[in-house]
C-alpha cells in the first residue's frame, strides 16, 4: 500500500472510530506530515481523496473537517439522510452552497451525505450506485456535463420508480425535467457584456466553458447583448474549453489573443476561478486591468476579492441556494409539494468593483 493510502485509511478509520465526529476540524496539513512522518504532498494527495470520497470537507481559510457520514456506520435514523452528489466539494462556490443545506437540514433532523463527480460522468455512475444502497430519504444534485447527453439516466428513473424525490441545482437534465434551483444565467452573460458595452468597450472578449449548460447559457447572454447593442462580436474573441481543456485554451488561444494588435479591451469569464487564474496569463502579456483591459467574472466568489484586484462579477446565491434547495427537498420528502412545482430562478445582479473601467 502507497504511503498517501496508508494515511487515508487511517483518517477514514479515525472517523469510523469517532476520534474526528461530524463537523469536527481534523489536524492541519503541517501537523498530519509530523504524525504520520511523511510529506506535505503525500498527505494532501490523501486529503484530497477523502474529499472527493465525502468523508472530509474543507472550508477556504479555515481548514478540513470531518463531514457527516453517520449511514457509513449507522443503521438508525436511516430514513432522515438526504444525499448532496455535486461536481465538487471542497472548493469555490461549493462550500457555502454546502454549508446552507447543512445548516437547515441539520436544524430539522436530517443528516447530509456528500459526494463527488468532478464533472466526470462515470464518478457520477459510481456515486449513484452507492447511494442507491442506501436508505435514503432524497437526493439532491448538481448535473455533471450538463449540456451533454447523460449516459445515467436510467439511476434518476430508478429513483422514481423507489419513490425517492430528488432535485438539480445550478443546472437540470432537460430529459427529466426535475424540480431544480438555478441562477438565469443567460441573463447573467447579458449583464456582463452590457456592463463592458456601457463603459464604452467594443472589441469584447468572452470565455466560456461548454460542457456545462451554464457556460452555454452565459455565453448565449454574451451574444445577445452584442446584437442588442449592436457591437460585433469578433469569431475569434469567442474562445470556449471544457472542462479538461480550461488550462491548454488559456495557454493557447487566449495567451494569442492578448498578443493581438487588435486585442480585446474587455473580457467576459465564464466564472471567477476562471477571471483570477487568466490574471496570470495578463500580467504575463505585459497588460494590467483595468488599465489596459476591463475583466468580468461570474458567482461573486471569495476568490472575486482574494487578490489586488477586485473582480466585477455577477453574484450567484450560493448559500441561499443550499438552504432553499434543503427547504424544497424536505417537502419532496414530506410531499408538501410536487416535482413539477414551479421550480426557483434566481436573477442574477451585478457586483461593480475595480476590474473594470471606462474605455
Amino acid at each position: 500500500m502507497k504511503k498517501y493510502e496508508q494515511v487515508k485509511e487511517k483518517i477514514k478509520q479515525d472517523i469510523l472510530d469517532e476520534v474526528y465526529i461530524p463537523n469536527q476540524k481534523i489536524p492541519s496539513e503541517s501537523e498530519l506530515t509530523i504524525q504520520f512522518e511523511v510529506s506535505r504532498h503525500t498527505v494532501r494527495k490523501a486529503i484530497n481523496d477523502l474529499v472527493n470520497e465525502g468523508w472530509l470537507y474543507t472550508e477556504q481559510g479555515s481548514g478540513t473537517y470531518c463531514a457527516e457520514r453517520s449511514l457509513s456506520h449507522s443503521s438508525p435514523g436511516a430514513d432522515k439522510a438526504v444525499a448532496l452528489i455535486t461536481t465538487y466539494i471542497s472548493n469555490y462556490i461549493f462550500p457555502t452552497i454546502i454549508n446552507g443545506m447543512e445548516s437547515y437540514l441539520s436544524g430539522k433532523g436530517y443528516t447530509l451525505l456528500l459526494y463527488s463527480t468532478n464533472n466526470d460522468f462515470e464518478k457520477e455512475r459510481q456515486c449513484l450506485e452507492n447511494v442507491m444502497e442506501r436508505d435514503l430519504a432524497g437526493l439532491i444534485v448538481e448535473p455533471t456535463k450538463s449540456n451533454h447527453p447523460n449516459p445515467n439516466l436510467k439511476y434518476y428513473l430508478d429513483l422514481e420508480m423507489k419513490g425517492i424525490p430528488y432535485l438539480m441545482i445550478n443546472a437540470a437534465y432537460s430529459e427529466l425535467n426535475p424540480y431544480s434551483l438555478m441562477v438565469d444565467d443567460e441573463l447573467g452573460g447579458f449583464l456582463q457584456a452590457e456592463h463592458l458595452i456601457k463603459e464604452g468597450h467594443t472589441n469584447i472578449a468572452g470565455l466560456f466553458k461548454t460542457d456545462d449548460m451554464q457556460g452555454v447559457k452565459r455565453m448565449k447572454g454574451f451574444i445577445r447583448a452584442h446584437r442588442e447593442y449592436k457591437i460585433p462580436i469578433h469569431s475569434e474573441m469567442l474562445l470556449t474549453y471544457t472542462t479538461r481543456e480550461r488550462e491548454k485554451v488559456l495557454k493557447g488561444e487566449f495567451a494569442n489573443i492578448l498578443a493581438r494588435d487588435d486585442r480585446p479591451s474587455g473580457i467576459c469569464f465564464y466564472n471567477d476561478e476562471v477571471a483570477l487564474t487568466a490574471l496570470d496569463g495578463i500580467r504575463e502579456a505585459g497588460l494590467s486591468v483595468p488599465d489596459d483591459l476591463s475583466i468580468v467574472g461570474f458567482d461573486d466568489s471569495y476568490l472575486a476579492t482574494a487578490s489586488e484586484v477586485k473582480l466585477t462579477t455577477v453574484k450567484h446565491p450560493q448559500y441561499e441556494m443550499g438552504v432553499e434547495a434543503a427547504k424544497a427537498i424536505i417537502q419532496l420528502i414530506e410531499k408538501k409539494q410536487k416535482a413539477e412545482d414551479p421550480s426557483i430562478v434566481y436573477e442574477p445582479k451585478l457586483v461593480i468593483r475595480q476590474s473594470t473601467q471606462n474605455r
